[in-house]
């Protein structure tokens, strides 16, 4: 494991970030950030009262189940401009890399989801965020052929698809000098080794921040895994 990141409270042990005081400190964020955050959490609970976007037992640990989660991404590739979240969802972590990156010159964040309702509330966050997103409302197999010339340098999902499938999604933009960071939770080694029967590919596991049994699982040098026919 490597690049373990744990929010610390003082000298105590590590604790959830529980509030956006803590998620400054921890993540070096300036104030302006800070409130575009407590503006995406009070649209995100006033949306799930009429739509499910999260499980609802998570919506009060928002700053660390759902911010922190997904900003702990942007500390593995805090230089790339151009990105792009697959199965977007209910933004994460697309949407929150997006408004960390907001003042970045040139930052990008494509944001691919089939769910009509979803991309509704993906575009109201947007705008009340000043977020630098383009949202694809559209399936992933659907954008590949027709964003010929997207081309992200950092691929994100959280809970999408079993890696052998989510390198299947991605393959058509992870190539060579793009990289993939992909939340996972205990079966991450398992899903590599599986996924390894089919690609050939770089991989790195870093200690998720929010979770013990949790990872990004870093993926680069994707290349489709060639099979020798019998003769």
């Amino acid at each position: 494991m490597e690049d373990r990141l744990t929010a610390k409270v003082g000298k105590g042990p590590s604790r959830p970030i529980a509030g956006p005081e803590q998620f400054a400190e921890v993540f070096k964020v300036p104030r302006e950030t800070i409130h575009r955050l407590v503006r995406y959490a009070e649209l995100l609970r006033e949306r799930q009262a009429r739509q499910n976007l999260v499980s609802a037992k998570t919506l009060p640990h928002v700053w660390d189940r759902h911010f922190a989660d997904s900003a702990q991404i942007m500390r593995l590739a805090p230089d790339a401009n151009v990105w792009l979240d697959l199965g977007a969802g209910a933004g994460f972590p697309g949407l929150v890399i997006a408004i960390l990156g907001a003042n970045h010159v040139n930052f990008r964040m494509h944001l691919v989801e089939s769910t009509a309702k979803k991309c509704a509330f993906l575009a109201e966050v947007a705008r009340a965020t000043s977020a630098p997103v383009e949202i694809h409302c559209m399936r992933i197999e659907e954008l590949s052929k027709t964003a010929t010339n997207l081309k992200p340098e950092i691929i994100t999902a959280r809970a999408l698809a079993p890696l052998p499938r989510l390198l299947e999604l991605a393959a058509p933009w992870l190539g060579r000098g793009v990289r993939g960071l992909f939340l996972k939770g205990r079966d991450a080694g398992n899903e590599i080794d599986a996924a390894k029967g089919l690609y050939d590919f770089h991989a790195r596991l870093h200690q998720s921040m929010t979770a013990e049994d949790s990872s990004v699982v870093e993926i680069s040098e994707l290349a489709k895994r060639t099979i020798a026919k019998a003769r």
